[in-house]
């Protein structure tokens, strides 16, 4: 055999050799234009993810270079920063003790509240700032940082800060909302804190502060009027009212009352206020109405272990909210309220009066009552209004949006008539002649305790209602306690 090619086998060979480089080279360049698009993606799309990932150290290296921009309420600023040595910046806060529910803080190690939720528009990485979106995010050139207006009434925050630490309560919040938007007005919680004791630039002192605040039995950290969870007492009522006027029921039906009520398989009956005594609630039967303004416990114990029972109320909880983490808006997580779903009269009938497993926060109140003066509409709550780019050019507004339908219209109706009565006959008659409109005193006993958390959920001003307010104050005393602090913050919002 000749090992010498022929001229066409020549030809042959070079023509398989070159279909065999040509396709090397295009799988070649295939993959290069795959190693591009995925350079791309990761640093144009995925970069701020990879930032943010929790095992990601670098994310605290530098987060002090950077000129956040600030948080404002009512054209006030609440945060800002200022620049300090080593070109770094540090965060300032204005009355932070008033103001950190809607601020927070933003440390070397974290941050929470809205220096969390709109980290990104503070910072300038969030994509809705960059002039030349994917360009500037290519190439990684920083877009200056955006301005977060809040809906806050900084008047009516004030005023409500004061009025709570004024109250001698051990622990105490305030929510008020516009019930048409779901806009947030007021969210104060006390004990507070100084948001600029754990702003500072040394790492030692920063953390040296953290240390102090979290010692304290009281949580100053926490936000009580949407992170922490209290026994609403006969606030509560509302939501089991509302249950049974979706059950049919009407203001005027009678309804079971009486000195004491056991529920089958409770060891002890369920009896009124001592200072009840000789009056309706002693009755074996009254209107609804009037129950309701008399918070009669036997009355609404009776409706959470029979009729409409635990299944409507829990629903209608539900329907209100109760069972989610209601928060304030985007980023900004609530603690979840709630009612026990039971078979049991006897937890059913405790829980429909505010107290054993039944609890909810001061957000979640405020929630109950807007529905009152929103056609049974509950609106999803919010406490960002606007954002602005470095230009001060608006790039994005909250929208209202509704959260769920709790009752019909009539019914919310039916509902606002009870909540005027408490303030006309009732256990709120203390209130008349101020901005409040309708609204319910709650009072929940607290076990081996010289104190009780004191509710009062309402809506005002009188003419032409829109304000939802939600007050709960840790002291001795009844729930009415709670209502001129919630009557000063309605009459600060323009009632």
């Amino acid at each position: 055999m000749s090992d010498r090619f022929s001229f066409g086998e020549l030809v042959g060979l070079r023509s398989g050799i070159d279909k065999a480089l040509g396709r090397t080279w295009i799988l070649a360049l295939l993959m290069g234009l795959a190693l591009m698009v995925n350079v791309t993606y990761v640093q144009g799309f995925e970069a701020q993810n990879l930032r943010d990932d929790a095992l990601n150290g670098r994310q605290y290296a530098e987060r002090d270079k950077i000129d956040r921009g600030p948080i404002v309420a009512g054209g006030e600023r609440l945060a800002w920063s200022v620049p300090v040595a080593g070109k770094r910046f540090q965060r300032r806060y204005k009355e932070s003790a008033i103001f950190s529910p809607i601020t927070g803080y933003f440390s070397l190690f974290s941050q929470t509240g809205l220096e969390s939720a709109e980290n990104h528009v503070l910072d300038g990485t969030d994509p809705r700032l960059a002039t030349t979106d994917l360009v500037n995010r290519i190439i990684g050139k920083r877009v200056g940082g955006g301005t977060v207006e809040t809906t806050i009434d900084p008047k009516a925050q004030r005023a409500a800060y004061a009025a709570l630490k004024g109250s001698g309560a051990r622990r105490a919040a305030a929510v008020a909302m516009d019930a048409r938007t779901g806009a947030i007005l007021v969210m104060a919680s006390t004990p507070s804190y100084d948001a600029n004791d754990v702003a500072v630039p040394d790492a030692k002192k920063a953390q040296a502060a953290f240390t102090r605040l979290n010692a304290q039995p009281l949580k100053p950290l926490l936000n009580k009027a949407a992170n922490e969870v209290f026994p609403p007492g006969s606030t509560f009522k509302t939501v089991v009212v509302a249950a049974a006027l979706a059950a049919g029921s009407s203001g005027d039906e009678q309804v079971r009352a009486g000195r004491s009520y056991r529920p089958a398989g409770a060891g002890q009956a369920i009896n009124n206020d001592v200072g009840d005594i000789g009056g309706q609630c002693d009755l074996p039967a009254i209107p609804l109405i009037d129950s309701y303004a008399q918070s009669c416990n036997t009355t609404f114990a009776f409706m959470g272990a029979e009729k409409p029972g635990n299944t409507a109320v829990a629903e209608q909880a539900a329907r209100f909210g109760f069972y989610h983490g209601i928060g304030a808006g985007k980023g900004l997580s609530g603690a979840a309220s709630s009612f026990p779903k039971t078979d049991q009269p006897s937890l059913s009938a405790l829980g429909s009066i505010g107290q054993g497993s039944t609890v909810a926060t001061p957000l979640q109140m405020a929630l109950v009552a807007s529905a009152a003066i929103n056609d049974g509409k509950v609106m999803r709550p919010y406490l960002v209004g606007k954002v602005r780019g470095p230009d001060g050019a608006v790039v994005d507004e909250t929208s209202a949006s509704r959260l769920s339908q709790a009752l019909t219209s009539g019914q919310a109706a039916e509902l606002r008539a009870m909540m005027r009565a408490v303030i006309t006959k009732g256990t709120g008659k203390r209130l008349q002649g101020g901005p409040i409109a309708g609204g319910k005193t709650g009072t929940a006993d607290i076990e081996n305790a010289g104190y009780n958390d004191r509710w009062f959920i309402g809506f005002g001003p009188k003419t032409d209602p829109r304000y939802a307010v939600a007050v709960m104050t840790e002291a001795d005393g009844y729930g009415i306690e709670s209502g001129p602090i919630a009557a000063d913050i309605i009459g600060r919002l323009g009632g």
